[in-house]
């Protein structure tokens, strides 16, 4: 595929949950290499929009492609769903396996490689984000870094189920909240570097400034349920749009409300 293909289109989309209108006719289109932030702020829809993309969820209405194909079903419904991975805010590694289980869970599942094979894989994706010697450990003998680069190794290997030709579309949320600015470091560059291993594209949701600056060349600010400013990282640290200026510094004074910041 070209950097000129569509890996998601969205139009007229909404999503209402009970009586909450959570997002309203939006439009996005995101090609082939866009690595892109969706900031706003917390409640403003940003983790459905990545549930749509997973799919965790469907549109309440309008429509949703991905990689050129609607999306009617949820993904488990789907025999060859999009190639979308998810790293989780919290790394979502399960106890009772260790790091190789873990990492290669999906492929375990699908048994249509070896152990020999899926243990090579796996210690090719330790090794790419920096872990070595370890996937014999359980989660609970890593720290909370080891655990989070766990995760990300995880991103690496492809869902045996999805179409060979597809671009990964890689969903990170909120990556490096809580942590310290070195770590933050760490995890930005492994963001940038599994996205560029997988030859895909990415979508970040994040509050943290170095995270959607460093990991981004496209911003989006959602509030309100529509996207209120769209550009490129260059155009959001210099933009005077006045949703872009509150998010920017925290201003309790502007179009976004107080007890939405």
């Amino acid at each position: 595929m070209s950097e000129n293909t569509q890996i998601i289109g969205m139009k007229n989309l909404s999503v209402q949950l009970g009586a909450n209108n959570v997002l309203n006719k939006v439009n996005l289109g995101m090609l082939a290499g866009e690595r892109l932030a969706i900031v706003g702020p917390s409640g403003s829809g940003k983790s459905t929009i990545l549930r749509l993309l997973a799919g965790l969820l469907l549109p309440s209405t309008g429509s949703l492609h991905i990689s050129g194909k609607e999306q009617k079903y949820l993904r488990l419904d789907q025999n060859n769903p999009p190639d979308v991975r998810l790293v989780f805010q919290n790394p979502a590694l399960l106890a009772s396996l260790n790091v190789r289980e873990n990492v290669g869970f999906l492929l375990d599942k699908q048994k249509v490689y070896s152990q020999e094979i899926i243990a090579k894989k796996v210690t090719n994706c330790l090794q790419q984000v920096g872990l070595f010697d370890i996937s014999e450990k359980f989660p609970n003998q890593l720290s909370g870094g080891m655990q989070k680069r766990v995760s990300f190794a995880r991103a690496l290997i492809s869902d045996s189920k999805t179409e060979e030709d597809s671009i990964p579309l890689l969903l990170y949320d909120e990556p490096t909240a809580g942590l310290d600015p070195i770590a933050c470091t760490r995890i930005e560059d492994l963001i940038i570097k599994t996205t560029n291993v997988v030859s895909g594209c990415s979508i970040v949701v994040s509050h943290v400034s170095s995270t959607i600056e460093r990991t981004a060349n496209r911003v989006i600010l959602l509030y309100g349920g529509k996207f209120q400013w769209d550009g490129s990282i260059e155009e959001f640290k210099q933009s005077k749009n006045s949703y872009v200026k509150q998010f920017r510094t925290g201003n309790l004074q502007g179009p976004m409300q107080p007890e939405d910041l």
